[in-house]
């Protein structure tokens, strides 16, 4: 696999971030979006920032969470004192730091964590309890977090869910459909980075039905991903967390 390109499957809106973090490894990678987001009417986001003030938490799935609620944020209106903020990944925690979210409010998983995800972001809310009686605000797109969402209200606090964007599936423009075909003639020459199971169901979809998955890799960011590439078929999956160092060591190690 020596010489194979890293190929990015996240959406548009985060691919120069990651390909200029992938750059500063030295890493080739070429982008290939297999989930588009879809702004909302801004309706979800604007109602959400009424909720926001009376709020003990607001959790953002995602970047693109972050992007879409801070579209509609009122003038002049700041984040509350009392209010926290969760995510479960560096992306997310960034995002909210630049629209001004103080860092001491940003709860995400602890550096160390086996796995970004909610079952480590879960701890960390706990030492920030009690939730009874609390309102948390669930910033997503098309779902997301349920997990999460149960373990709050088991607690004895108030989930409000909030769709600030939506997921689809893309049409490829022609450049799009000839760099799949180019990826899925040479898979020994690429490595696929799926960081939502969602992806990987598009790109089946988007694949001609034919397809042989077997001499196909992957970098999988959450075990629940790797699972769904390997029933794709992918002949190999390696799991790696949702960072550009931890992908680049995964993927040096595969050509290694």
């Amino acid at each position: 696999m020596s010489g194979a390109r890293l190929v990015l499957t996240r959406p548009r809106q985060q691919t120069l971030d990651w390909l200029s973090r992938l750059a500063q490894f030295g890493v080739d990678a070429l982008s290939l979006p297999l989930i588009d987001i879809v702004p909302s009417d801004g309706s979800a986001a604007s109602a959400a920032w009424q909720e926001l003030p009376g709020a003990g938490m607001a959790m953002f799935v995602s970047p693109n969470a972050v992007s879409q609620f801070f579209a509609h944020r009122p003038a002049g209106r700041v984040w509350p004192a009392q209010t926290l903020a969760a995510c479960v990944g560096p992306g997310s925690a960034k995002a909210l730091l630049a629209e001004g979210v103080p860092a001491d409010q940003i709860v995400q998983p602890p550096l160390g964590a086996a796995s970004l995800d909610s079952e480590h972001l879960w701890p960390q809310l706990q030492q920030r309890g009690p939730w009874q009686g609390r309102r948390c605000l669930m910033l997503r797109g098309d779902g997301g977090r349920e997990w999460l969402a149960e373990r709050l209200r088991e607690a004895g606090a108030q989930t409000l869910a909030f769709n600030v964007y939506q997921r689809r599936s893309p049409s490829l423009d022609a450049s799009g459909q000839t760099l799949l075909a180019q990826i899925l003639q040479r898979p020994e020459r690429h490595v696929w980075l799926f960081s939502s199971a969602e992806a990987i169901g598009n790109l089946q979809g988007l694949a001609p039905p034919a397809t042989d998955w077997s001499r196909a890799s992957c970098i999988a960011t959450h075990e629940r991903i790797a699972a769904r590439a390997r029933t794709l078929g992918l002949g190999l999956v390696v799991l790696a967390r949702p960072e550009a160092s931890s992908v680049v060591e995964a993927f040096r190690a595969m050509q290694g």
